[in-house]
């Protein structure tokens, strides 16, 4: 072998270690960084009042833009702002987190819960084509909102049918998945709790039923005692950390919902203000405190992501006595959002991006809809906020 063959050899070598690395380099670095979807409140079966130049339009027509929408991400670049992966393609997204009221109350002339859950089947959980960077299906996790409950439980105006916990049975047997899928004549809300837990990128995600009253609590409890203590905690429910007053329990026996208290009964703990929902101006101090003393207790739940009141906000939740700092973070909603629905320009979902490595999270507000009479506008970027949860 000559000496410039042998030099070739060795070249060639060289190359191919030098490439086999970079790959290894780049999926290890792509593996560290994982990006999520978290939008909320789809209120399938109800109507906008106007929506890319139309009026009266459906959530179902709605909801089906924004989730080509969603499908368009993995070939966008992130800004170039101070966030994590900023300037970079995202390229994949491994989780979509739904934040509940996927169906809108039943009130006449709105549709059922598991009319409205069918139309949410066909336009998410079929209509979503994005996958992670193993090329695998995007996963969903989802909790149920107060719109979602109550189809199941009843309420104090008429509902038809009286009750249809579809949306309900549908999200158990999806997160819970029990060997035995529950169906409709077997929920049982009080029994039947959405309460599940995943491990993201380091971090200890507890997803929980509507918002964490003192009886999800107990469940968080038990949960935190098989998690170490250095590692972050988020919570995601429906609820933002307020919570609503019309959300807890009558107090007063037999604790019935009525036009006159107006409570929902939605929340296991009764309500402590007063006799009535609107009971001092419907305030939550009270029972606010519990969930500040549990906070207390566990430092290392880091944030929080809630929908219901739905805009984009990134904000600290500092309790009714000014002594906790909890980083929150509030979605919009494509049907009910406080600026959007009167303005679509404003409609947004956020994309959060984890750095694994650095337990950093980066939450940028994604609005969908800026350029309603221009079917090829592109997502745009807008606010940011990055957090350690070290």
């Amino acid at each position: 072998m000559t000496n410039n063959n042998r030099g070739f050899i060795i070249f060639l070598f060289i190359a191919l270690f030098i490439t086999i690395w970079q790959t290894n380099y780049a999926q290890s670095s792509n593996a560290t960084n994982i990006n999520i979807i978290f939008t909320s409140d789809a209120h399938f079966g109800i109507n906008r009042k106007a929506f890319k130049g139309d009026t009266n339009v459906s959530a179902a027509a709605v909801n089906k833009v924004l989730v080509n929408q969603l499908n368009t991400l993995p070939t966008l670049s992130l800004p170039n702002d101070s966030g994590i992966d900023a300037g970079k393609t995202i390229g994949h997204v491994d989780y979509l987190i739904e934040g509940g009221d996927i169906a809108n109350r039943m009130e006449p002339p709105v549709q059922s819960a598991a009319n409205s859950w069918a139309q949410f089947n066909d336009t998410y959980l079929k209509g979503i084509k994005l996958f992670d960077d193993k090329h695998e299906p995007i996963k969903f996790l989802i909790v149920p909102g107060n719109h979602d409950i109550t189809n199941a439980i009843g309420y104090y105006r008429t509902m038809q049918p009286l009750t249809d916990p579809s949306a309900m049975v549908n999200i158990y047997n999806l997160m819970l998945k029990p060997a035995k899928p529950i169906t409709s004549p077997d929920y049982n809300y009080d029994k039947l709790k959405i309460n599940y837990t995943k491990d993201i990128g380091g971090i200890h995600f507890m997803f929980i039923t509507l918002w964490p009253d003192s009886v999800e609590r107990i469940w968080m409890e038990q949960d935190l005692k098989t998690v170490s203590k250095n590692t972050p905690v988020i919570i995601v429910c429906h609820d933002q950390p307020t919570c609503e007053a019309k959300h807890f329990t009558n107090p007063i026996a037999p604790h019935n919902m009525t036009k006159d208290n107006k409570f929902e009964n939605l929340t296991a703990e009764f309500y402590k203000e007063g006799t009535t929902a609107k009971s001092d101006d419907g305030v939550t101090d009270m029972e606010q405190r519990g969930l500040v003393k549990f906070l207390k207790a566990h430092p290392n739940i880091k944030a929080y992501f809630h929908g219901n009141s739905n805009w984009n906000e990134f904000y600290e939740y500092h309790g009714p006595d000014n002594d906790v700092a909890l980083p929150v973070f509030r979605v919009d909603s494509p049907m009910k959002g406080r600026y959007s629905s009167k303005d679509e320009t404003q409609l947004s979902f956020q994309f959060i991006s984890i750095d694994a490595k650095h337990l950093m999270l980066t939450v940028r507000e994604c609005l969908w809809d800026t350029e309603p009479l221009n079917p090829t506008a592109k997502i745009k970027f807008g606010q940011q906020k990055t957090i350690s949860v070290r």
